[in-house]
Order: structure tokens, then sequence, then C-alpha cells
């Protein structure tokens, strides 16, 4: 769905939205704002991180294995419901700039509706969920569990209109604060003997904290979504958003879901770790980049030199701190397996070394979706990734044929020939950018990674044989790293200094 004209939107005059200041002081301030985010998010959630890991371990000391099975039931239904839940109303009013106060107040009431509406779902599907599992506690944790959809709908008015107002140090500090009463709270209770209430009482605690703070914050009106006329089309983005979500999930996991019904469950275990730790780049580094940029894309939507400046910028800078790291894993792959899990996990080497060469690639491409939605084209992003759940599986499927590391080659052959260029196209198109130009802000990182394979492959080469696994990975790693940072330095300093110069307006 292209995004309309303001004229077509028939918005008075004096509530139309303004297009995006494009001078260059208001683009040196959205620049501050974007490192900002990314450096208050990245604080907070790593620091967050680190405090519940730890927590982590003494929880699981406290309950048993049997504990977080119970749980981990519950959550199968719960995980699929929270894509669903939301409708994806926070987007449509951090994307949609065209949405008045009225329209806003009418989409939170809408959003209570609806967590309303999924507890009851909850309390009516709970004991069929149960009795599948065979476990009728799991009944009441779905039921308890299921409180979380309306702590949640009345977070999303504040947090969509915070991430409008670029305010990213607020979010911060709302997700910093729940995670770290979820960690407290489940600790707490562990502690008090409350066993699986405790993995399901701290997550409703932190969120229930979380939504008071960021309402106290940035409180806003919620009306009866009554005229609906007047929201339809905001909802109807909204749906769209969270169809590509469900197809995403379900091509993001029809890969465990095709080895364990295919290749069995120690194939499975092997591909599952293979795919943990090739994420890592993705998980760590690009989703905390894709917690900021959507707002900012959504900014600058109509300025398309905007646009190209950003996803160019953006996506050179993802590149490359995930190439090295991406395609350094792949390189090792042997040695890591060998080294730090032993023989028996042999059969992880293979998934593991295409599943990072694929995670290359991946941690660039999650921009291209969030352009199109940000520009207003939520259908055809819609599309494109229903397209690709009818596709990926497919071709997971006759992967099979030559084992994990057959369905691994699907992710690097087959999503960039038949996935990506679907969404490539899409973002071409709306931000007038050419395919060379986007190859040109990826082949910085692309020729530095390559000298530095061809250095660790050199060493491989030399390297004794009869060296343990354990040298061989600290040898291979260290001359990765110092190849790498070698030929950046050397190659390409003005990049890293006009990077640090943007750094250093943070504290301006």
């Amino acid at each position: 769905m292209s995004k309309p004209a303001p004229a077509v939107l028939a918005v008075p005059a004096d509530l139309a939205p303004p297009l995006a200041d494009t001078t260059p002081s208001a683009a040196r301030e959205l620049d501050r704002s974007l490192m900002r985010g990314i450096a208050w998010t990245g604080a907070m959630r790593w620091g967050a991180q680190a405090i519940s890991w730890a927590s982590t371990l003494v929880v699981a000391h406290l309950l048993s294995p049997t504990d977080y099975g119970l749980v981990a039931m519950a959550l199968v239904y719960l995980g699929l419901a929270q894509l669903v839940n939301e409708f994806g109303l926070g987007t449509v009013i951090v994307m949609r700039r065209d949405l008045t106060e009225d329209q806003v107040a009418r989409l939170g009431g809408l959003s209570v509706l609806l967590g309303l509406a999924f507890v009851g779902l909850s309390a009516v599907l709970a004991a069929p969920v149960a009795r599948f599992f065979g476990e009728p506690t799991v009944r009441w944790l779905i039921m308890a569990s299921s409180l979380t959809f309306v702590t949640g709908a009345l977070q999303v008015v504040p947090r969509a209109l915070l991430a409008k107002d670029l305010d990213f140090r607020r979010l911060s500090w709302t997700d910093g604060a729940e995670a770290l009463l979820t960690t407290g709270g489940t600790l707490t209770l562990a502690l008090l003997g409350l066993r699986y209430w405790a993995l399901v009482l701290g997550p409703l605690l932190g969120r229930s904290a979380a939504t008071v703070l960021v309402n106290s914050w940035r409180p806003h009106r919620v009306r009866w979504p009554s005229r609906f006329a007047t929201i339809a089309g905001a909802v109807a983005f909204g749906w769209q958003v969270v169809v590509a979500r469900i197809a995403w999930y379900l091509y993001s996991n029809a890969d465990f879901a095709v080895v364990g019904r295919v290749l069995g469950k120690a194939a499975l275990g092997s591909y599952t770790f293979g795919w943990q730790i090739s994420s890592i780049p993705i998980e760590r580094v690009t989703a905390l980049v894709m917690g900021v940029t959507g707002p900012v894309f959504s900014t600058v939507q109509d300025d398309k030199p905007a646009l190209q400046r950003y996803l160019k910028n953006l996506t050179e800078g993802l590149a490359f701190i995930t190439f090295p790291a991406a395609i350094g894993l792949a390189l090792v792959a042997d040695a890591f397996v060998l080294a730090l899990l032993g023989d028996h996990w042999r059969g992880a080497i293979v998934p593991l070394r295409f599943l990072a060469l694929s995670a290359a690639l991946r941690s660039v491409t999650p921009l291209l979706p969030q352009v199109i939605v940000s520009t207003g084209h939520a259908k055809r992003n819609m599309q494109f990734t229903i397209a690709a759940a009818l596709i990926m599986p497919l071709l997971f499927y006759v992967g099979t044929r030559w084992g994990t590391g057959g369905v691994a080659v699907a992710w690097v052959i087959g999503y960039p020939l038949f996935v990506l260029p679907m969404f490539l196209r899409q973002v071409l198109r709306v931000t007038g950018l050419t395919f060379g130009g986007y190859l040109r802000a990826l082949s910085p990182a692309a020729g530095t990674t390559a000298l530095m394979a061809a250095a660790v492959l050199a060493v491989r080469a030399v390297s004794p044989a009869e060296w343990p696994a354990g040298m061989q990975l600290l040898v291979q790693s260290l001359t990765g790293v110092a190849a790498y940072s070698a030929v950046v330095y050397g190659v390409h300093r003005t990049r890293v200094q006009s990077f640090l110069a943007l750094v250093r307006t943070i504290r301006r």
C-alpha cells in the first residue's frame, strides 16, 4: 500500500503533519538523536542483560527443570499471541505522521479493548492448551500471564509517542526498569519458594511497573474507538504489520520444524546450536540498532535524500561490525566447536559455518522492511513476507537431502536469490537509491572482511595439524582481529574518524 499524498488524506490544514525539517542543523540534531538512542538503548539493554544472566544462574539453582518446562509450555501459546495482541498499533502511531490527537486516543482505546479481548481468549484457550500438554497447571499459568496483554496495551500509546518524539532516553529507562524489576521480582519469588510462579509473576511485576512509568512520562488520553471509520485506515495498516510479523515468525522458525521432523532430534540439536551462535551478531548489534531506526526513518519518510543517507550509513556501519564477526565465525567454526564443546558436537560444525555466512547478510537486511513500512508501504512488506513464508520452508525441505548443512545453505543461497530481491527492489523504488549505491555501502566492509578472511585462511594453511583445537582457535582469531583492524586503520581511517566525530556529538 503506497503512502498517499497529503491531499488525498483529507486531513484539515491545521492538523496536517509538517514535512520533516531537512536543514543542516535539523539533520545534525537527528543524527545526534540516532546516536544517543543507540547509546542509551545499548547501555540499558546490556547492563540489564548482565544482571539478568547472573540472576538466572541463581534462579536456576532454586528451581527445577520441571518448573521451567511448565512455563515453556504456556509460552508456546503466549509467544504467538504476543505477536498479534498489540495489532501493530504502536507501529502505526510511530509511522503514520498524519494521525490527529483524537485518532491516537481512539487507537489507544482500541489497544486496551484488544488487550482485554486477548485476556478473555486466553481464559478460553488455556484449558485446551493444558490438556494438549497433559499438565493442568499450564492453564493457570496462561491465565495469569495473559494479564500482560492489558498492561502491554496500556503502554502502546505512550511508548509510540516517546519513539515518535525520539525520546530514546526515557524509552531506555523504561526498558531497563522493566528488566531490573522482572529480574529482582523473579529472584525474590523464587527465594520465597513460589517455584514456577516466580517465572510468571516476576515478568508481570516488571511489565506493570514499566506501564506506570511510561504513562507518567508521556500521558495521553484514551477514547472509546467509536467512529471507527476515522481510524480504519490506521487499523488496516496495523493489521498488515501484524500479518507480516506472523509470516516472519513462521518462515524464520520453519527450518527448526523441518530439521526436527525430517532429520530428528539429534540433528535439530546441532542445527539449533549453530543458529544460536551464528545469530549473536544479529541479536547483539542489529537488534539494538533496529530498536532506534524505525522512528528515524519515519521522521524523514518524505525526504528521499535523507532516507538514502541513513540507509547507506546504517548499512555501512552495521556491515563493518557484523561482517567480520559472522565471516570470522564461519572460518573458525571447526576449531570453535571442537575446542569449546568437544568432538561429540562435531555435527554442529557444518550448519554453524553456513549459518554464520548467512548471518553476515541477515545482519544488514532487516533495515529494508523497516524502510518499506516507515514510508507507508506496509501492505507491500506484508506481501513480500508472506511470499518468503511460502518459499523458505520449501527450500529448507529440499535442503534436508544434504543434512543440516543443506538446510543452512538455503539461508546462504535461497534467501538472497528468492527473498531478498523483493524487499530490495521496493526499497530502491521508495528511496530513489540505485542498486550500485546500495552495493557501495556494503563494499568497504565486504572488501576489508575478504582481506581478513585471506589472512585467516593463510594461517590455517601453515598451522601444524597437530596443534590442539584451542590453539588453532586462538591463533586464527587473533590473526583475524589483527588483519581486520590493520586494514580498517590503513584504508578506512577517514571513515572511522568521521564516525568518532559523530559519536562525540552525543555529549554535546
